[in-house]
């Protein structure tokens, strides 16, 4: 079984959730920690379920000095993916802007969002799976 999320989805640390099956089920992370496209997480009552990156709306980056974009878009905390010969972050018209000021060439495209999870965040291997969704719902 699969279920689609957004990036803004998948930082979430608490998530209801209703699978293609109808059953509904709550995600319950860590905070700061992200799920990525093919973490695999587990039902209380044993279902694997694994994360798919929902196609978002993206500004593809391109430049002579990716560098110097990317220092500028860091400076500013924009989570950022980052690719041989690409940057992409979600569409912002201010974000947009001061990368063209750059010198960047930018391109509209809808596609997973898989930004870095940045230098002083939990590693992804370290993580293990997604975490636990929870059948029921309760307060903890």
């Amino acid at each position: 079984m699969k279920i689609a999320l957004t990036y803004e989805e998948r930082q979430k640390s608490r998530l209801r959730l209703r699978l293609e099956s109808g059953e509904e089920v709550a995600i319950s992370r860590p905070r700061g920690s992200v799920l990525r496209g093919g973490d695999t997480v587990q039902t209380t009552s044993g279902t694997s379920v694994e994360i798919v990156s929902a196609p978002e709306k993206l500004l593809h980056i391109e430049a002579d000095s990716l560098a110097r974009v990317a220092y500028h878009l860091g400076n500013r905390h924009v989570p950022v993916q980052v690719a041989p010969g690409f940057l992409r972050i979600a569409e912002d018209h201010v974000l947009e802007t001061m990368v063209r000021k750059l010198g960047a060439r930018v391109t509209y495209v809808e596609a997973p969002f898989e930004p870095e999870s940045g230098a002083y965040s939990h590693q992804h291997d370290e993580m293990g799976h997604g975490g636990r969704i929870h059948d029921h719902f309760h307060d903890h």
